[in-house]
């Protein structure tokens, strides 16, 4: 098991060595974010900005005018909420080849509190024209992400965790914009990002013994969010989405939208139900605001005997 936040940092190293024009700012959380492993390989390429967010991605986006690919982390209640200005005006506004990554993200980062917390995030990056999100469901996909970004235009935010996760996708898996069906399914759609990929994976094979047939799929890319989805929602006539985020703006705002102009249907939007989070470990976190996986099967089952 590892955690994204490590696929990010692995992802830095592996495009070091293969362009000398990648750069890497953080804003002294390196060791935190994983841009530290960037540090030990070339410290030449490596800026640390301390707690000036906002002018890290102001520089960010001048060196991207210089030809340089910076690559720019910090924690994502941070970098998406004190440098939100800076990245409207300097990044998206003139569409700069920007990478941004957002560290201990949701309610996975636990005893840190709620002012640490960032559960508005995904919203508010997605409401960015031309911004690009992604949302990876675990190490392997987070580092393909990172050196795949080399050959995207734009900017990009991509959203990663403290906490440590089992492997889904193989080592040497690639990285595209589809949805990637994990499980068929005839019954529901379940449709996930991060770390509720895995607790959807689970809760499928358990409700499958008590009859619900669940689709599975990871919808890493939530901007711009892959359509064919629809196939698999009219095949079923129901879908359920599971995110580590607000229900209001992440995932399920972007699928909600999609369907009510496209194909609506029932549907069910898991994730942090308009509340900040607090203090406690992730376990407890995730079991309070219901997001822990007896609790998703719960609320999958009573959303499918209404």
């Amino acid at each position: 098991m590892r955690a994204t936040r490590d696929g990010y940092g692995e992802g830095l190293v592996e495009i070091g060595k293969i362009n000398k024009d990648v750069v890497v700012m953080d804003a002294d959380l390196g060791s935190s974010t994983r841009s530290f492993m960037f540090k030990k390989e070339f410290p030449e390429r490596f800026f640390d900005f301390g707690i000036a967010e906002g002018a890290m991605v102001d520089a960010a986006s001048g060196l991207s005018y210089t030809g340089k690919l910076p690559y720019v982390s910090s924690f994502a209640v941070f970098i998406t909420g004190r440098a939100f200005e800076h990245i409207r005006q300097s990044v998206c506004y003139p569409d700069n080849k920007v990478f941004l990554c957002g560290s201990h993200s949701g309610i996975s980062v636990g005893e840190d509190g709620g002012s640490h917390q960032s559960i508005v995030d995904i919203a508010l990056m997605r409401a960015l024209p031309n911004m690009r999100v992604v949302v990876p469901a675990d190490f392997n996909e987070t580092r393909a992400a990172v050196i795949a970004s080399l050959n995207w235009d734009g900017p990009t935010y991509l959203r990663t965790s403290r906490a440590k996760s089992k492997n889904i996708f193989p080592d040497n898996a690639g990285f595209d914009f589809g949805a990637k069906l994990l499980k068929s399914g005839s019954d529901v759609t379940l449709l996930s990002c991060g770390l509720m990929t895995q607790i959807a994976i689970d809760a499928a094979d358990k409700l499958g013994k008590n009859g619900i047939d669940c689709e599975v799929i990871n919808l890493s890319v939530i901007k711009p969010l892959d359509e064919s989805i629809l196939d698999s929602i009219s095949k079923t006539g129901k879908v359920v989405t599971l995110e580590e985020h607000s229900v209001i703006g992440g995932l399920g705002g972007a699928v909600s939208e999609l369907t009510a102009e496209k194909l609506p249907v029932r549907m069910l939007r898991i994730g942090i139900n308009d509340r900040f989070g607090q203090s406690g470990s992730a376990d407890e976190l995730f079991k309070h605001y219901g997001l822990d996986i007896e609790s998703v099967i719960n609320k999958i089952d009573e959303f499918m005997r209404r």
